[in-house]
């Protein structure tokens, strides 16, 4: 019965005192494109498709090719008084005409301020007279599944909206490398795209962003991108009309228990470095097969979680990075870079040594391998200076076939160390198996990406 008693307690009455006191901060918009009418064959849709109404607005009844202008409905919020509004990017993306409706019913046309695709996250600006009323964001790291939350928009244009559920997860990642979302059953439908999801303090704490649904509908299984990844967002697109995210210059990937083995680390943790172009972390000494463990004071537990911390973390600091290597950790100062500046940059080859002469190939751990020629460069369209060892073949009950290696891969390393001889690969084995490794870590590189394979030792 106690039981009982606390768990009525713990549910709300009523959602009505929160919703009035919120809901006048909540906008609908309306987003007008000039669209090009196509002069082809319309395509032909059986009635009550899905896609009719999806291809109806394509046709042209005229049969003119004349332009007309489509529209979209989303939703958002007010945070400022004088005018700024939150909602999603893909609400008001290549939009030419943009309106934001108050809860009064009053119209107002919205500038973009800043949009950041990477996030789905928008930032417009209305001009009035008068202060609007307008929310706060919340921490959202303190949100708890199982906790109540309303979600205010403008579902299939249906206009103001109220849906009430808890949080369902935390930390989704839908397929954005900044993502951070919080799952919640609180009904979202299209059209609540760009809306605030409310905790019981009326603070925002996501932007309802996505569902995962076959039919299209709520099935109960919404994502708000987390308000504490919004708000730095959000302050950069105010400040600057852009984002600033901090970059390290690195190519990474998850460390795996056989890689750890491989190098010598207890904790299956971190994030393994597998190339260091020109940038920050180069000028700081970081070198291919470190493994970051630690950024700027914070524990780094895959490379998920270090993409984002070094993302948050402010262009041109000088920070801490602690990586393992050779068996121990050692600290280097780097020097953060910009990433939207850096990205798209090709980085430089690594120039290498000069090929000596290997005049055999061999068969090891698997795997059929030979020198670099010049004749295997221009086969594989790699660099003049490219160094290492050309799987020619992978025996198929292999574990490197089982890890994926194919004919066409290039080794550069092994134990951490270039090779570029089959007899240097010889000798990085027989010293992993003397160190007692049970493993060895390959850098392979295909197609110029490079990643890190661990072979057991056990094969040959």
């Amino acid at each position: 019965m106690l039981a009982q008693a606390i768990a009525a307690q713990a549910r709300p009455e009523s959602f009505a005192d929160l919703a009035e006191k919120v809901s006048p901060a909540v906008v609908n918009i309306t987003t007008s494109t000039v669209v090009a009418r196509g002069t082809g064959p319309s395509p032909i849709v059986p009635e009550g498709s899905p896609f009719e109404d999806f291809f109806r607005q394509f046709r042209d009844p005229d049969g003119e090719g004349r332009p007309r202008r489509s529209s979209a409905l989303g939703s958002g919020f007010v945070i400022s008084e004088d005018g700024y509004v939150v909602t999603n990017n893909h609400v008001i993306e290549k939009a030419d005409e943009i309106v934001v409706e108050l809860f009064s019913g009053e119209e107002l046309e919205a500038e973009v301020v800043g949009t950041d695709p990477k996030t789905d996250i928008a930032l417009l600006k209305v001009e009035t007279d008068e202060p609007l009323d307008y929310v706060s964001f919340g921490d959202s790291d303190t949100a708890r599944v199982g906790d109540w939350v309303i979600a205010l928009g403008n579902p299939l244009g249906q206009g103001f909206s109220v849906s009430a559920g808890i949080v369902s997860a935390r930390n989704r990642a839908l397929s954005g490398t900044y993502d951070d979302y919080i799952q919640t059953d609180a009904a979202i439908n299209r059209g609540n795209s760009g809306g605030p999801l409310f905790n019981m303090d009326g603070e925002v704490i996501g932007v309802n962003t996505a569902i995962l649904s076959p039919s299209g509908g709520s099935i109960g299984i919404g994502f708000s991108m987390a308000a504490n990844v919004v708000t730095r967002v959000v302050d950069q697109l105010q400040e600057y009309g852009e984002t600033r995210r901090g970059w390290l210059g690195v190519r990474i990937q998850d460390v795996t228990e056989d890689v750890a083995e491989a190098i010598g680390m207890e904790e299956v943790r971190g994030a393994l470095v597998t190339d260091v172009p020109e940038g920050p972390a180069r000028e700081a000494g970081m070198k291919a097969g470190d493994v970051i463990v630690s950024f700027d004071g914070k524990d780094v537990e895959d490379t998920r979680g270090l993409v984002r911390q070094v993302g948050n973390t402010a262009v041109g600091k000088t920070v801490r990075v602690v990586v393992f290597r050779d068996g121990q950790t050692k600290t280097l100062k780097v020097t953060l870079g910009r990433r939207e500046v850096a990205e798209g940059a090709v980085p430089a080859a690594q120039r290498g040594q000069e090929e000596p002469a290997e005049p055999s190939q061999m068969s090891l751990l698997g795997l059929e391998l030979t020198p670099l020629t010049d004749e295997l460069r221009a086969q594989l369209e790699l660099n003049a200076d490219a160094q290492g060892l050309v799987v020619k073949d992978v025996e198929s009950m292999s574990q490197a076939y089982e890890k994926g290696m194919r004919a066409g891969d290039v080794i550069t390393e092994a134990g951490q160390q270039k090779v570029t001889r089959v007899s240097e690969l010889q000798a990085q084995i027989e010293e992993a198996r003397e160190a007692g490794r049970k493993s060895i870590l390959l850098l392979v590189r295909r197609g110029g990406e490079p990643r890190f394979v661990a072979l057991s030792l056990t094969e040959q």
